[in-house]
Order: C-alpha cells, then structure tokens, then sequence
C-alpha cells in the first residue's frame, strides 16, 4: 500500500511541474556549459549534472561531492518509501537525506559561486541560482550578455600550480646583510586551496637585497613573478618572514604600508585632472594622518621635480605622452617617500629613448637609498641600469622557484648566455619556445649558494687554526 501511495505521488500535478522545471534547468545549464566549452549532455541526467557544471566553474573536486551527495540522499528517500510511515526506520531515513541535502546544498552552492566568477557576476546571482536555478539557467544559458569573462583553467591542468613541487633541496638562507638593512626576503612557501587540494605558487625563495638597489625580477610564464611581488609588499601574504629595514612587514603591515610603493602596469588615474591635482590627491590618500598641508606641498613638489613634471603640472593627464604618463604613475607612489618601490612592466609601450630615459629616474631613485624592483618583458635594452637580477623558474611540479640571484654579467656567466632574455628562455618550458631547464638552474644555484656558504664558514675556522699553530714567540 505504500508503495502504491509512492507511485500515485510520482505521477501527481506536483511532481510533474517539478519535472518541467527540472527539464528546464537541464536545458539551461546545457547551454551554459556550451558557453563555458564544456557542453555536456549530462545537464539532463540527474546527479552527473555537476560534473560539466563543475569544470566550467572550476570546482572539479565539488562537482564529484556533488555527484555522490545527490546520488546518497535520492536513495535514502527512496528508502523511506519503501518502510512503513512513522515507523523508527522511516525517520532515521528521512532525517539522514535532510543531512546529506544541507551538506549538498553547502557544496552546489561553491560550484555555483564557482561559475558566478566564471562569469563576472555579483553575490546575488548565487541567491537566484539556488533558489531559482531553472529561470537563472535558461538566463544565463540564452541570454547574449552573459558570456564568461574569465578564461577556464580546470580544462588544462598543466596551466594551474603543482601540488608537489619537484624534489629539489632549495632550503637555502642568504644573509649577507646586516638583518636591520635592506629587504630580507624568505618565503617558505606560498599556497591556495583548489578544493580539497593545495596547490604551491612559490617555494624556497631566500635572499637579501641591500639599500641604494635597481633590482630586475625574470622569470619564465608561470614562474609567479606577480605572486612573488605581491607576497613581498604585503598585498598577498606567503608563509614567509619579509623584513625591510629591520622591521617585520606582515607583522607591521599598517605601519609599513606607507613604506611600499606598487605602480601597476595598467594606468590608474583620472585623465581629466591636472597633473598636479592628480599628485596632490595622491599625497592625500598615501601620506600618513597627521602630515600637514605645508609637508605635503613640499613632498609633491620634490617628487616632481625629480619625475621632471614641474614644467607641465598645470596640464591635463589625458594630454601627456606615454612616458609621461608612466612617471606621473610612479610620481604618485612616490610621493609617500616609500623605502621599496615595486613597478610592474614600466616601460610597456615605451619606443627604446623613453624607456632608458625612465629608467635613469628609477636609477636616480634607487641611488637616494631605495630598492627599486622592477618587471619588464624588455630587460636587455636597459639592463646597464640594473644591481641585482631575480630569476624565477617553474620547476618540473610546477611550482614557482629562485633559479638565480646576482648580478646581470653573475647571471650571464651562470646561465651562460648573452642576454636576459636568452636567461628567461633557458627556464621557460619547452611548450613555450624555452629549453626547459628550470629544474636544473633551480638546482645549481641552491648548491652554489650552500658551497659558498660553506667557504665562508670555513675560513674563519682555519684562520683560528692557523693562529693556534704560530709559534709563541714570548
């Protein structure tokens, strides 16, 4: 009888305007997963229906959770039909597929969340997916203006961080500065979840990098160059310890935030303001609380001066050159005095006079007592310029590692070439033009580094010996 009860259930008005919508949404999420290169006709098979869904939102290993919490919690309702109605069974059923449901509606909820950022779309959209998941996939699915806007990395594994860096012994420390001096960087490793797993950006990257340095940073796609730079400054913190001058900058960070100048690549200003007005502002916001209009005045006429502005400081940005533009984007870091100074790819879309003509005001920069660091896709045409090279490499487990630290003709002898941009190819993949030996120069450099470690330590030990052994001659 109860079955019976069960199967007239099945075919009520209500269950059938259940599966109109569940029609529906299949339908939808069908188109979805076309816009996302993932079309799958899975959308119209219950529970499989998170897979495709999942590795357009790049939450492959929440698809899988869902797959087998819909598959638990159908079955336990079912089984609560086949036992008798207010019995102890049909309770403990019936209780175990509300668990199972919460715990699936927690993981369909970061799938969605997943594609919501897939797409570009606010919060909001992750309220009507799960509430109203037919009316917002047929949306999605048909609608022309809702196209992803982020490209989808789950498809090509290769292109995401390893979750095992390559064995290499890279546990390497380089203190050759006193520790209140200059930038002391040791990031042990720098993580993000992937699901349920962990994927490694950076690991291993020791060393020190004095005042009064032009500092180039290379690397090969992939390596985390913007990853390494943002877990220096601050604004992507590493399991690491970065002290500047002495003091710790993630224990501090509200201190030294005024200490740390980052000029992205992209121009963040307002075009339609004078070029002063637009340092003036700039100072406003970045100078700490408490400095004075005088001393603001006197901090944006210095860094103009410097930038070579003060002639044109009555005109508009949206008037000025390229390079102008680019030293009014440093002009407004600068302004706060910083004691490291962070620019990504500066001279981007610089002909080679401007270039080397922003890089003597970096150069002049450093030469105040500064750090400079810099990323540039161009480095041979200014790299007279430079004190220090960083070269970052992706080793094999695709986890981003110091292949080397020294000095521009130090880097040309270690990696034998003539140029940095043959340096950056020798650790680029072979995929992407390069020779693929990161895992090799990763390795050398650890050693060299130790070897040297290991002399320094050493002479101090045989001069004691040698004075030991001098005759006394008392």
């Amino acid at each position: 009888m109860h079955i019976q009860t069960y199967l007239n259930n099945l075919l009520s008005s209500q269950h059938l305007v259940s599966y109109l919508f569940w029609l529906l949404t299949a339908v939808g999420l069908l188109k979805v997963t076309e816009k996302c290169g993932q079309k799958s006709f899975l959308t119209f098979i219950p529970g499989l229906r998170y897979l495709p869904l999942g590795r357009c939102a790049n939450r492959r290993d929440e698809s899988y959770r869902c797959v087998a919490l819909e598959i638990v919690s159908t079955l336990l309702v079912q089984a609560g039909w086949m036992v008798p109605e207010g019995s102890r069974a049909y309770y403990v059923l019936i209780v175990a597929a509300m668990v199972f449901s919460l715990v699936l509606l927690i993981y369909m909820a970061r799938v969605i969340d997943g594609l919501r950022l897939v797409f570009g779309k606010s919060r909001v959209w992750l309220v009507l997916w799960i509430f109203f998941p037919a009316v917002t996939a047929l949306l999605w699915g048909f609608g022309s203006k809702y196209q992803p806007v982020r490209k989808n990395t789950d498809t090509n594994d290769d292109l995401l961080a390893g979750t095992v860096p390559a064995d290499i012994d890279t546990d390497i420390h380089i203190e050759n500065l006193p520790a209140d001096e200059g930038l002391h960087i040791h990031i042990m490793d720098r993580q993000v979840k992937d699901g349920s797993k962990t994927r490694y950006l950076l690991k291993d990257i020791n060393l020190a990098i004095p005042n009064r340095s032009l500092v180039l940073l290379l690397g090969g796609s992939g390596s985390g160059k913007t990853t390494f730079v943002n877990a220096v400054n601050g604004y992507e913190k590493a399991n690491a310890v970065i002290t500047l001058n002495g003091i710790n900058i993630y224990e501090n960070y509200d201190k030294m935030k005024y200490r740390l100048g980052f000029v992205p690549q992209q121009e963040l200003m307002r075009m339609n303001d004078t070029v002063l007005r637009t340092i003036s502002d700039a100072a406003m916001m970045r100078l700490p609380v408490g400095t004075t209009a005088a001393e603001r005045r006197q901090k944006v006429d210095a860094v103009m001066d410097t930038l070579g502005l003060t002639a044109g400081k009555d005109g508009l940005v949206a008037k000025k050159s390229g390079g102008m533009k680019k030293r009014i984007s440093i002009a407004m870091e600068l302004v706060s005095d910083p004691d490291l100074f962070i620019l990504d790819e500066p001279d981007s879309g610089l002909d080679g006079v401007i270039a080397r003509e922003l890089f003597e005001k970096l150069r002049s920069i450093a030469d105040e007592g500064k750090i400079v660091l810099v990323i540039t896709h161009t480095p041979d045409r200014v790299v007279h310029f430079f004190d220090k090279v960083i070269v970052l490499g992706r080793d094999s487990g695709r986890v981003g590692r110091l292949a080397f630290y020294g000095s521009p003709d130090e880097a040309r002898a270690f990696f034998g070439k003539n140029t940095m941009e043959e340096v950056v190819m020798s650790v680029n993949r072979k995929d992407q033009g390069g020779e693929g030996r990161a895992d090799e120069f990763i390795a050398r450099y650890a050693a060299l580094v130790r070897a040297a470690q290991e002399k320094t330590s050493a002479e101090p030990a045989a001069d004691t010996e040698a004075r030991k052994e001098e005759p006394d001659h008392e």
